[in-house]
């Protein structure tokens, strides 16, 4: 005789019903162990053969063990426990005529479908990324931010549940479709995007996701530097400004008018030869278009510092976008482009020079101003014949102080980041990929201020 028979026959015609055999067998805390590991088995979608085993058994849990099963459990610290011989000894003592699966839905209640489970999950997480996936699909310089945000987990941390996830996430594909958005206040884009003009503040949820889009669409770390100053950076690089008076452009000897603050104050700087900050506040207080002839933009303000020192009040009108253009930037140059201003620009013969440029050549158009193929080649010749690195090109109307001329390193630097196209010169691309060298503004100022200097310019904008 079997000890599965051994345990039917005695839990058999004694007046128990199939409940109670049930509960004395598998019902108590001192044999649950074994239920749960059934039931963690059928919810895996495993099948209950084997043996499961515990590692440590009581003496209580071993008797258990050994009334289940009608003869001793063996000996030794862990107890192992053939699941067929209790589906046996369930079947035969009438405890669960179905076996141990049936006695497992009867005491724990019903199964989960754990596979099925992660599987509608993960359906749940895709169909929340959909409509980012559907903003990012066409714009390359955001693929890898896009894979960075899933596999940090950063939104799951932010939005534990799927439904909640994929309301935070449409939103943010809002915002992603308007960057980069130049001249925006960042509680309007919030209000327009999210209908919650605080939805993109520090600390949000919105506001942490979209400050690491606009890092990267602007070639920074996507976590990157944190404070104030680097998120007002971040913000202002894709155009949205976070106040009107963190955001700001370097201007030299723009025209200005007695008739306005901001006219006025471009006045008296102009008449002084001194370098003009100005605020977003300042020109979007100020309505009236400037009236200029040609405006040259520079990329990095060294050249406005150069320019004032050497030439001051005599120095024809100058704009530094200082790196990514600011929102005051922006403004300032629609001022310029609505008083019938043409632009000539110069920015770092690099990829994010390039990219910037672009950006101003796609929202106005300008000359290149010693910023095509033959300027970067002649930069190249320049360096490799100048023991110091710095070049000589155009002619300077005097000696250049100390400002005029940075030093620079004997070695070309190597031209590093995504290549990007110059529209207004497509060789300028091809040229810049083929030689992987960089050339700064720096290197290249003598020939600036020689054709910022008085008299005839026209040769300065080829």
């Amino acid at each position: 005789m079997t000890g599965g028979d051994a345990a039917g026959r005695g839990l058999t015609g004694n007046g128990l019903t199939g409940e109670e055999r049930l509960r004395r067998l598998l019902g108590g805390e001192e044999i649950a162990w074994l239920v749960d590991r059934a039931r963690q088995r059928l919810e895996r979608g495993r099948p209950l053969t084997g043996t499961v085993t515990l590692g440590t058994a009581s003496a209580v849990q071993r008797r258990a063990a050994e009334l289940l099963l009608g003869r001793r459990a063996g000996a030794g610290a862990s107890l192992s426990v053939s699941l067929e011989e209790v589906d046996r000894v369930l079947r035969a003592s009438g405890a669960a005529p179905e076996g141990l699966h049936e006695a497992v839905v009867r005491l724990r209640g019903p199964l989960r479908d754990l596979a099925g489970e992660r599987e509608a999950s993960a359906s749940a997480w895709r169909a929340a990324y959909g409509k980012l996936d559907a903003a990012t699909a066409a714009r390359p310089e955001l693929a890898g931010w896009r894979a960075w945000l899933e596999s940090t987990g950063l939104v799951r941390r932010l939005a534990p549940d799927p439904v909640q996830a994929r309301h935070l996430l449409d939103q943010l594909a809002q915002v992603v479709a308007r960057l980069p958005s130049p001249g925006l206040p960042i509680g309007r884009l919030a209000a327009q995007t999210a209908g919650d003009a605080h939805a993109l503040d520090e600390g949000r949820p919105l506001g942490t996701l979209a400050l690491s889009a606009a890092k990267a669409l602007t070639g920074r770390a996507y976590p990157g530097e944190g404070g104030a100053d680097a998120r007002r950076a971040a913000w202002a690089a894709v155009g949205v400004h976070l106040d009107d008076l963190s955001s700001l452009v370097l201007c030299l000897g723009l025209p200005g008018d007695d008739r306005t603050p901001t006219g006025r104050i471009l006045a008296a700087a102009r008449a002084a030869g001194e370098p003009c900050v100005l605020t977003l506040r300042q020109l979007r207080r100020h309505d009236r278009p400037l009236s200029c002839g040609l405006v040259r933009i520079c990329e990095n303000p060294v050249v406005v510092a150069a320019a004032a020192d050497e030439l001051g009040p005599s120095c024809p009108p100058l704009v530094c976008g200082g790196g990514r253009p600011s929102a005051a930037v922006w403004r300032l140059l629609d001022l310029l482009s609505e008083g019938g201003g043409r632009f000539a620009y110069h920015g770092d013969f690099d990829w994010g020079g390039v990219a910037i440029a672009a950006a101003v050549h796609e929202r106005y158009g300008f000359e290149p101003w010693r910023f095509d193929t033959a300027a970067y080649e002649a930069a190249l010749s320049s360096m490799a014949l100048s023991p110091t690195g710095l070049s000589a090109t155009g002619p300077s109307p005097e000696a250049p102080s100390e400002a005029a001329v940075s030093p620079a390193a004997a070695s070309p630097a190597a031209l590093t980041g995504r290549p990007c196209p110059t529209p207004w010169d497509p060789a300028l691309a091809e040229a810049m990929a083929r030689h992987a060298v960089r050339v700064e503004e720096e290197l290249v100022l003598l020939g600036l201020l020689s054709d910022l200097s008085p008299g005839p310019n026209d040769r300065g904008t080829r």
